[in-house]
């Protein structure tokens, strides 16, 4: 590819799930077996650092690489630049939608001292999908937000999903987005000590909050009906029909697993069962607890102070604002679903209700009206297309119940795909 295209036309091999420096060095490794010279390696390996755990480890495996003698001279051939990624939806899925955004940024933070310690100018590729669990919603603000303490010379992005045509389908959409991104990052370097720079108080305090809320979410995942209730009620064993995606929908053959799920296919189900879990679960039982600490006052103190935590939460009301209860309030008296649909309609309430005490806001999204009344427009037009799905799957589920054939069963799984099409499109932001 390099000699008909030019370096530039293939440069990067991005190792998905690394947990340690020894991932990138087999890369480093496959590179020379396979012929190419120590001195003229013209690639840069990338790790993509996904779950909570690797996020927290982030700053040891890349100090790890820059130690290695190795691996040292080449980066000096690459300019002593090293790109990294860093999982937004995995962090979500793995660790909830605060603890995942937080280890991100403080993975941010921590490799950004540890490459600056090292002389090498760290770059961060971040890979945004539509919702706020896969690093969508408000891009420009969040990038507003970094705060001096994270490298941000240069942003590196991989738009996905229908968020490439909503956002750029159009010279105008393009233009305006581009223009906000710019802003984002000179507004980054202007303004980070007011605004944007967390104090170590601030710090501690969203590590807190951040646990807090892990330790919810972790309850939720450890539900015995977890699973169950994502392959029998979403339309998530409907994924791989839509080829949506650049993966399969889990990884190996065997029974699906949570760890072996994919995220962009997780996320996407919550989102098409509206009740995107991803996006605010865990949150309300943070700041409730945040509260009986004596703690909401720092936090709306902080809301109205800090960039990053007011994208924070902005993105989460977004998450909220998308939900709709009702399309599945059947499952409340469910003998198999019943309790579990339960923790997630009381934990949705809960954080609206503490959304709404930070802000100071009488209903969510209230700072930002005109998106607002874009959600509420598409959340109507996709309300037929959310109908029709969920008796396709309740029919479905009638039919594998009941162990008897019908020639409509392969019917009503198409209407579940079919709808599926409609909804990631006209939601904008749910893939």
């Amino acid at each position: 590819v390099q000699m008909m295209n030019g370096e530039v036309g293939c440069n990067r091999y991005i190792i998905s799930h690394a947990t340690s420096a020894l991932d990138i060095m087999q890369v480093y490794a496959l590179f020379l077996m396979s012929g190419w010279r120590q001195e003229t390696l013209t690639v840069d390996i990338v790790p993509l650092i996904e779950t909570i755990e690797d996020l927290k480890q982030a700053g040891a495996i890349m100090e790890a690489l820059y130690r290695n003698g190795t691996y040292r001279k080449h980066l000096e051939q690459r300019g002593n630049t090293q790109v990294v990624m860093l999982g937004f939806s995995d962090g979500s899925k793995d660790g909830g939608y605060l603890m995942g955004n937080w280890s991100i940024y403080k993975a941010k933070e921590t490799l950004s001292a540890v490459s600056k310690q090292y002389g090498i100018s760290v770059i961060f590729f971040d890979g945004r999908g539509g919702p706020p669990a896969r690093g969508g919603g408000k891009t420009h603000r969040f990038y507003a937000g970094q705060g001096k303490n994270i490298a941000c010379r240069e942003i590196q992005l991989t738009v996905q999903g229908q968020t490439i045509s909503s956002n750029f389908g159009t010279v105008e959409s393009a233009q305006y987005n581009l223009e906000q991104l710019v802003h984002a990052g000179i507004a980054n370097e202007l303004f980070t000590e007011k605004e944007s720079t967390l104090s170590a108080d601030d710090e501690h305090l969203l590590q807190e909050i951040a646990d807090n809320s892990f330790i919810a979410y972790s309850r939720l995942k450890a539900h015995p009906r977890f699973m169950d209730y994502l392959l029998e009620i979403s339309p998530l064993r409907f994924y791989s029909d839509t080829n949506i995606g650049s993966r399969p929908t889990k990884r190996g053959s065997g029974k699906m697993t949570m760890d072996d799920l994919r995220a962009i296919p997780f996320v996407a189900s919550w989102s098409q069962l509206k009740q995107n879990v991803t996006g605010f679960y865990g949150v309300g039982t943070a700041l409730q607890k945040a509260e009986a600490a004596g703690q909401l006052g720092r936090l709306q103190g902080l809301y109205n102070s800090s960039l990053f935590f007011r994208a924070l939460i902005d993105n989460c009301e977004m998450a909220l604002q998308k939900c709709f209860l009702t399309l599945t309030a059947h499952l409340k008296d469910s003998e198999r679903f019943g309790a579990f649909w339960q923790m997630i309609a009381d934990e949705y309430e809960l954080t609206v209700q503490y959304i709404l005490k930070l802000t100071g806001h009488q209903h969510l999204m209230e700072a930002y009206e005109v998106e607002r009344m874009s959600v509420t427009m598409r959340e109507k037009i996709i309300l037929p297309l959310l109908t029709i799905q969920q008796y396709a799957m309740a029919r479905i589920r009638e039919i594998e119940s009941s162990s008897l054939s019908d020639v409509n069963e392969s019917v009503y799984g198409k209407l579940v795909t079919r709808c599926s099409f409609g909804i990631i499109n006209a939601a904008r932001n749910s893939a």
